[in-house]
């Protein structure tokens, strides 16, 4: 899916928070592997953001046609990207209609090249010229 944000928790150790409606199909997927990636997306992915921001069915599978790769956990990362997380779950806290996945970054990578996708006031932004 495509997230709005993720927030850095600790460096020591690494760990990051996401929050999923209890409802969704990524939710259920994180519950069931206790892991999950994150892929910065480059600004040339923003049809792949498109993608996993829910304008497909969730009966068909997005990853089809993708490049993956995977690192640690086997969760799969979107190649292109510019940096990459893979997280396994600390902690799962409910939270209202949502659940706070708490996970520790077990393996992070970064391709130290290209410009980062950002979405903001409902459309694509640059942060370069």
């Amino acid at each position: 899916m495509t997230v709005s944000s993720f927030t850095s928790v600790a460096l020591e150790p690494p760990l990051i928070i996401i929050s999923l409606q209890t409802n969704s199909r990524t939710y259920n997927l994180i519950k069931q592997a206790n892991a999950f990636a994150v892929t910065i997306l480059a600004y040339s992915q923003q049809e792949t953001s498109d993608l996993f921001a829910g304008r497909v069915s969730d009966a068909e599978d997005r990853l089809a046609g993708i490049e993956i790769e995977k690192l640690v956990t086997g969760a799969p990362f979107i190649k292109g990207g510019l940096a990459y997380l893979d997280c396994r779950v600390s902690q799962a806290i409910a939270a209202g209609t949502n659940t706070l996945f708490l996970a520790e970054v077990v393996a992070a990578r970064g391709n130290g090249e290209g410009k980062p996708l950002v979405y903001h006031d409902r459309k694509y932004q640059k942060l370069f010229d």
